[in-house]
């Protein structure tokens, strides 16, 4: 690949994980959770290696064919982001918190390294980051309009190896920055429960306002398509 297309793709790429959004409200809530941190930081990457296997599994042609499914896929993810936001906003009194054992008193987070294993915890919280990510339309339609233009039929590997370094060239990129969110959540803020509290109560609003607003942007065209349904009823 050109080594001139592979250094813009990375400016962009970090550009872009720099750039706060769900993915970094639901990073900033598991760091302020009482599990840990990696396997939610985990889901909520592998959802760009599924956005990668989509594209090079041709996505972008089937879209480009079908525009309903995106539309789709917007509410799906909307409807997604606003059930989390919703659940991460109403958890924000326990933000940073752990009940103390001699009483009703409570004590900062424990560090990192201190949380203990639930596979059941961990598991839910590697989903939930899966969710996050892979239902997201808006990071879908960045794997659609950015990989393309960084990719060349005129290269020596096939497109699709190309699609696919890429799309793990992001990923990768994405396990630094949300990792470092996280963690720097929890380090930050474990100490200060007022403000641990408010961070986690402004992250579920922010899920919860762009999953409303993703939602807004479909309704003229699901109104549309209910009146279309009703229509051939009669």
């Amino acid at each position: 690949m050109d080594p001139q297309s592979i250094l813009g793709f990375a400016v962009v790429s970090v550009a872009l994980a720099l750039t706060p959004g769900a993915d970094w409200a639901y990073s900033i809530s598991a760091g302020l959770g009482r599990r840990r941190v990696a396997p939610a930081v985990a889901g909520l990457c592998a959802g760009y290696l599924v956005h990668t296997a989509l594209i090079v599994a041709g996505l972008a042609a089937l879209i480009a064919a079908r525009p309903e499914l995106l539309a789709g896929l917007t509410v799906l993810g909307a409807a997604y982001l606003l059930w989390l936001g919703i659940t991460t906003a109403r958890s924000w009194r326990g933000a940073g918190f752990a009940p103390h054992d001699a009483g009703s008193a409570v004590v900062p987070a424990a560090s990192p390294a201190a949380v203990p294993r639930d596979a059941a915890a961990d598991r839910r919280s590697f989903l939930a980051g899966l969710g996050t990510s892979a239902t997201n339309p808006k990071a879908l339609l960045l794997y659609l309009a950015l990989i393309p233009q960084f990719v060349g039929a005129d290269q020596a590997l096939p497109v699709p190896v190309q699609t696919g370094i890429l799309g793990l060239s992001h990923f990768a990129v994405s396990v630094a920055v949300y990792s470092l969110v996280a963690h720097g959540a929890r380090r930050l803020l474990r100490s200060r429960p007022g403000a641990a509290r408010g961070v986690t109560l402004a992250s579920g609003l922010v899920m919860t306002v762009l999953g409303a607003v993703l939602l807004a942007e479909q309704l003229p065209g699901l109104i549309d398509g209910a009146g279309r349904v009703a229509a051939a009823l009669r």
